[in-house]
This record gives C-alpha cells, sequence and structure tokens, in this order.
C-alpha cells in the first residue's frame, strides 16, 4: 500500500485503497463514504476509477467502524469521523488534496474543511447538512441502542450517534467558513438527504462554489446517473489541477 497503514487516534486500522493515475502528480482525491456505507459501494468504485482513468491519483476509505476498518460502528458518529479523516490527512502529507465526501462524509468534509487548510478543495455529494433533523427523520422511531439503522442488523442505532447529531444540529452555518473551491452535487430525487440541504449551505458559501443537479438521481446515484456524476467530479478536479 502506497502510504502504508493508517490508524486513527484510537489506533484502530483504516482500511483503504490508492489508485495510482500519475506517480509524479503530488495530488490526490480522497474519497470518504456515507452512513452504513462503506469505500467498496459501487458508486465510488466508479468514481476513483474515472479519477484514476483521468490521470489523477486517488484514496478511498472506510470510516472506523466501517467495512474492512477497524472499530465498533456503534462509536461511528460524525464526530469520530471528522478526526479519522484528519489520520488519513496526515498520511497523505505532502499532497495536494481535494476531498470528497458522500452523504454524510459530506458533513464530515464540511466540519474537517472549514477547520484544516490541508484541504485545497472540496466535493459533497448528496451532502447532509441538517444532521439533527436527518437522524429523526430516518431513525427517530427507533430505540438507540436497540434499534438498527433501516432494519439492518450490522448497524445497530447508538446513542452515541443520535445525540451527536442532536449536538451538532447542523453544519448549515459552516459553509460561510469554506475558503478552497466547493462542487455539491445533488440528485434531484434524492428521499435520503433531500437537494434542500445542499441549497441551504450553499446559500451560506462565500467561496467559490458551484452546485451541480442531477435530474432524477437518487442518494446513490444509481444506474445511468453514476456516469455524469463521476464525469462531473473529473472535469472539475481537472479544472482545478490545470
Amino acid at each position: 500500500m502506497r502510504f502504508g497503514e493508517i490508524r486513527n487516534r484510537q489506533g484502530e486500522r483504516l482500511d483503504y485503497t490508492y489508485l495510482e493515475g500519475n506517480p509524479d502528480l503530488k495530488k490526490i482525491v480522497v474519497v470518504g463514504h456515507g452512513v452504513t456505507g462503506n469505500k467498496d459501494r459501487p458508486f465510488l468504485l466508479a468514481l476513483t476509477d474515472g479519477v484514476q482513468k483521468a490521470g489523477l491519483n486517488a484514496l478511498r476509505f472506510s470510516f472506523s467502524g466501517n467495512g474492512e476498518s477497524e472499530g465498533t460502528f456503534v462509536d461511528s458518529t460524525i464526530s469520530k469521523e471528522v478526526t479519522d479523516l484528519g489520520s488519513v490527512l496526515d498520511a497523505v502529507s505532502g499532497y495536494e488534496i481535494t476531498y470528497v465526501g458522500h452523504s454524510m462524509g459530506g458533513a464530515v468534509g464540511v466540519l474537517r474543511a472549514s477547520s484544516d487548510d490541508r484541504i485545497g478543495r472540496l466535493i459533497s455529494l448528496a451532502g447532509m447538512v441538517h444532521t439533527e433533523q436527518f437522524a429523526q427523520t430516518e431513525f427517530g422511531e427507533e430505540e438507540p441502542d436497540k434499534g438498527c439503522m433501516w432494519e439492518e442488523p450490522d448497524c445497530p442505532l447508538s446513542s452515541n450517534y443520535m445525540n451527536d447529531m442532536a449536538a451538532i444540529h447542523s453544519v448549515v452555518e459552516k459553509g460561510s467558513d469554506i475558503k478552497v473551491p466547493w462542487l455539491l452535487i445533488h440528485g434531484t430525487e434524492d428521499d435520503v438527504v433531500p437537494i434542500q440541504d445542499s441549497l441551504d449551505i450553499f446559500e451560506k458559501a462565500v467561496c467559490p462554489k458551484e452546485l451541480f443537479r442531477i435530474e432524477g438521481a437518487n442518494h446513490v446515484f444509481s444506474e445511468t446517473h453514476t456516469e455524469p456524476m463521476v464525469q462531473k467530479v473529473v472535469e472539475w478536479v481537472r479544472g482545478q489541477f490545470s
């Protein structure tokens, strides 16, 4: 592995895949997933493959407690994932970094980029903004520490998660703290994180910004909507790096 073993502050190993597009290019696209996800979701595979084929370096990783990363899912909160991302940024030190975050990973990116200038460019894919509202809408009828997220036994709903989502409440006000170029991509038919989340934070942003809507796309850019998402990301990143 290009960057050796990556561990977070708790000493947990973070599983990642590095795709080398140009070994001489000290620029990299780092990709983080959403809640209950992992680094190998189909649209993230397609995204990093597209980045590599464009001659750019890419790294996708699973947050602790998810996928093949160490840690437990019940400890997977936005706050912990912000520190996980910091550990990945430590590992790719010396590279010019673009961070791409999907869904909850988008909220992680906003919080990290608002205070960490190692992220030189930010991309939010169906980015979650109103965290408490999301948690209540999706999981409000479940009892924390007894129920599961979306009836998935491997994804227990913890009070750690619900309390963290409530404490953060929303990252919308952090939009004005982003100082780097920012691309937001959202599907018009997203019924998990509504496109209004992106519209709300886009309005707050004062950095160079672009909001790209994909008509008919759902939360994970299924079927015919993966390709336009990948094309837009690659086009935008190459434009930033030129």
